[in-house]
């Protein structure tokens, strides 16, 4: 084999070598879009939630201590979005943030506690206005169990992508944090899951 032949080898090689790392870096920053774009949709979803969960609250439904507790946890979870919103509005891969996950656990329990058990919920559901508000709560509710799964799921695979040795060696994830899981309390009540 001569001189020209083995250039031509090896260019045809770097070629291909060069070609498949495009490929995968294309692939890996889809799945970063992918992330990213399934926490928005958590997020939007776990704000609805919390919404639902105030005008329940504020319907005079519940009891009023619980009506209070229901408040307060769905006020945190509301704050916590006002002061995470990141400057400029980037978005990043590491998840909620350190304070919301808990105040969105907080909500479920609190929520949990004062609806109580389902023959509660079927009292609520009693009135036109409490079967919309809990109808509400319940959608909301699933929803935002939807949205965390897929949200999941989209992490799990980006992170199975940024495993692969190839993508390791080329560094092809560049700078991108690695992509969280949300772990958090979503466990709906036992009235609510039969909506």
């Amino acid at each position: 084999m001569s001189w020209s032949e083995l250039a031509l080898v090896v260019l045809v090689v770097a070629a291909v070598v060069v070609w498949l790392a495009w490929i995968s870096a294309s692939r890996l920053d889809r799945l970063h879009r992918k992330v990213v774009a399934s926490r928005v949709a958590l997020q939007a979803q776990l704000t609805r939630r919390a919404g639902a969960a105030i005008d329940l609250a504020s319907s005079g439904l519940l009891d009023p201590a619980g009506a209070v507790l229901v408040a307060d946890a769905a006020f945190a979870v509301v704050d916590d979005v006002a002061k995470s919103a990141p400057p400029g509005g980037e978005l990043a891969l590491d998840g909620l943030g350190a304070g919301r996950e808990p105040a969105e656990s907080e909500l479920s329990s609190t929520l949990r506690s004062a609806l109580g058990d389902g023959e509660s919920v079927r009292e609520l559901r009693a009135t036109p206005v409490g079967e919309e508000l809990v109808g509400q709560l319940a959608a909301a509710w699933y929803r935002a169990q939807l949205a965390r799964r897929f949200h999941n799921e989209a992490v799990a695979q980006a992170r199975r992508a940024r495993r692969t040795w190839y993508v390791r060696l080329l560094r092809l994830s560049g700078h991108a944090a690695l992509p969280r899981t949300v772990e958090l309390d979503d466990q709906m009540p036992e009235g609510l899951t039969g909506s």
